[in-house]
């Protein structure tokens, strides 16, 4: 039997038998030594034959010894006979046993699950608030079509660049799989990525398309950047002054492809992820990973220990493209209903057209282990016929797997008390700092210095979904009251034209800000006492997270994300005064004026319930690393049962 090292490998369709080890052998020698059976069924595979590309590895995560149920704790190995690798490989999937702490620090074997135990002496060593540890570490692997600070264009890349490094934090060996934009503009920030020398070639969309992988570590997480032409034009991440590219279609193929590849082939740090995943797919751009899994992979043995979790940032885009397209996918044509997509007869185009289409996240849908939408209140929107887009059947039908996890702020970038961006700090314990920000902020803006005046900011994009048509049509109203307003944001050219025409009717109440600038955004987060999120829906928000973490009470239309984090405000609670904002519904301009009227009233005639609404937001806990948690246990419910499609 040829070695791994000396073969062509097709799909890295590893035999289950070659996972793990027998119970009570010997210390096994690197993977790339290692004996594998393989079949071809996706793509050929050139490897070189030499050592695995050096990376700096984190430091070995020491916690005290973990109470696990059986079926988890591997049986102790034997002790080393030769001198350690330069960072703590994987343990092996040997059954029932104890875990004896290595005496040289590492024990290597199976890619399955990482388990490190130390003395009390040395837990007592530890730091404990470098990093907080997983009870039963696992393997991560999350694809994506953008992760910052890499390249981003909304929300998703803020999750994709944040939560990684959080599962990481807490003890899990974490593996990100994006495209390498090359743009000229974010050329840059994927210098210090290094070619692995690993190549793969897909089968799909009529021929082989050969792609290789970039890497990179950092914050202890693997990021892995999918090369390829088609990530290398002008524009955006998805398209140009022209609209969408064309090919996105082909593109994000390529990446799901990649992703399934990448823990099968890539030695990062000398050892490879394995068949043993968490895959966590993000939209419709990874959408294809969980299909592919189930059509291409597990027939053929592989991957039958691993799971898929989607996560839906933006149920409005599905990558739907013609039925056409489906054998340039490479699936086998059985597969094809679970992508198949008909639009409704008033949805066409033609009295010919029949709607016929392929869905990429129906498809995801269909056959990931779990689903997750970016809160509570959206994990229920998209199971309606109005928040569904159409998939609420559908998701209806998954309820059961269905779950709302609300996205985290990086407190690294959003702290009032370490804010770069401000001209004067504060916390929850002085917040004097704000109203010195406040007048900071009137003095740039040119606004009469007011302590005693409301502040009202938004920020966002200027389109229809933001609600900013509401805005539009309250502001006579609004500048009736003794108020300040100042909005940020670009979009529609016509709100663009209204604001600026807005500034010169109302000199010193009213600024609006055309385009978007980060420091500025910190600036008004930081001084305005009012934050307004009229949007007509929010699958999660983060600016009302911001704005409660720097004092600034929310006001928003109840909807998705901001419905499940902002709490009214309710003077009259059992035990005392609770709330943090105002969200209000339905969406009329009504209620809007309503609770914004209740906002300012509270402010200038009850100051210590006002300051008890600016505690309550900041000391709620949104970090992060509260988010991974609740993704853990969303990964062991995925592991409690077999794969949804076998």
């Amino acid at each position: 039997m040829a070695t791994a090292a000396g073969m062509g490998i097709g799909a890295a369709c590893l035999a289950p038998t070659m996972v793990g080890t027998a119970r009570g052998s010997a210390r096994q020698p690197r993977l790339g030594r290692l004996q594998r059976v393989r079949r071809r069924c996706v793509a050929e595979l050139s490897r070189d034959s030499g050592g695995p590309a050096p990376r700096p590895l984190a430091p070995a995560p020491l916690v005290q010894q973990p109470v696990l149920p059986s079926f988890l704790v591997p049986a102790p190995p034997p002790a080393p006979t030769q001198s350690p690798a330069p960072a703590p490989p994987p343990l092996p999937d040997s059954g029932v046993g104890e875990v004896e702490p290595d005496p040289e620090g590492t024990a290597e074997d199976s890619i399955d699950k990482t388990i490190f135990v130390a003395s009390e002496q040395d837990s007592e060593i530890m730091d404990v608030k470098e990093q907080a540890q997983a009870k039963v570490t696992r393997n991560i692997v999350f694809a994506t079509g953008e992760a910052s600070p890499y390249a981003k264009s909304g929300g998703l890349g803020d999750v994709c660049g944040s939560l990684p490094i959080a599962l990481a934090a807490r003890g899990h060996r974490v593996m990100v799989v994006m495209p390498r934009y090359m743009n000229g503009a974010l050329n840059k920030n994927f210098a210090n990525a290094f070619y692995t020398e690993k190549h793969i070639k897909i089968p799909c969309f009529g021929g082989e398309h050969e792609v290789t992988f970039f890497h990179e570590y950092r914050d202890s997480v693997d990021w892995v950047f999918v090369d390829h032409p088609a990530y290398h034009r002008p524009g955006n991440l998805y398209g140009d002054n022209f609209g969408a590219f064309g090919d996105n279609q082909f593109r994000y193929t390529l990446l799901c492809y990649a992703a399934c590849e990448a823990p099968l082939i890539l030695e990062l740090g000398g050892y490879i992820y394995g068949q043993k995943c968490m895959f966590v797919v993000n939209d419709w751009h990874a959408s294809l990973v969980p299909v592919l899994l189930a059509a291409k992979y597990r027939p053929y043995g592989v991957y039958r220990d691993s799971r898929s979790v989607l996560v839906i940032h933006n149920l409005a885009h599905q990558g739907v493209e013609p039925a056409s397209t489906y054998p340039d996918l490479g699936l086998p044509p059985e597969w094809y209903g679970a992508l198949e997509w008909v639009f409704p007869e008033w949805a066409r185009r033609h009295a010919l057209d029949k709607g016929e289409a392929v869905n990429f996240l129906k498809g995801a849908v269909v056959t990931a282990d779990r689903i997750v939408t970016v809160s509570q209140g959206y994990s229920w929107e998209v199971t309606t016929a109005e928040g569904g887009q159409g998939l609420n059947e559908l998701l209806s039908s998954r309820k059961s797997v269905l779950n709302g996890i609300v996205n985290g702020i990086d407190i690294n970038d959003w702290n009032p008390s370490t804010d770069k961006f401000l001209p004067c700090d504060y916390s929850i314990d002085d917040l004097s700092g704000k109203a010195k920000c406040k007048a900071e902020l009137q003095k740039e803006l040119s606004l009469p210095i007011r302590p005693d005046v409301p502040l009202i900011g938004f920020i966002g994009r200027l389109d229809y979904q933001k609600g900013i048509d509401l805005i539009k049509l309250a502001i006579p109203d609004l500048m009736r009251e003794d108020i300040q307003f100042v909005m940020l944001g670009s979009g529609d050219p016509g709100f663009e034209g209204w604001m600026r025409s807005t500034e010169s009717d109302y000199r010193d109440k009213f600024r609006g800000w055309v385009g978007f600038s980060v420091p500025v955004s910190h600036r008004i987060t930081a001084g305005c006492d009012i934050l307004l999120m009229p949007s007509r829906f929010e699958p999660c928000g983060l600016n009302q997270l911001y704005a409660m973490q720097y004092g600034t009470v929310p006001v928003v239309h109840g909807t998705g994300g901001l419905r499940d984090t902002v709490e009214n405000f309710n003077p009259f609670a059992e035990k005392g005064e609770q709330g943090t904002g105002w969200a209000f519904s339905p969406l009329t301009i009504e209620k809007m004026l309503w609770a914004l009227r209740m906002a300012i009233s509270t402010y200038r005639e009850h100051k210590s319930s006002w300051e008890g609404l600016m505690k309550r937001g900041m000391s709620n806990d949104f970090t992060w690393d509260h988010a991974a948690s609740q993704y853990e246990q969303i990964f062991e419910w995925a592991f409690m049962d077999q794969p949804y499609v076998m």
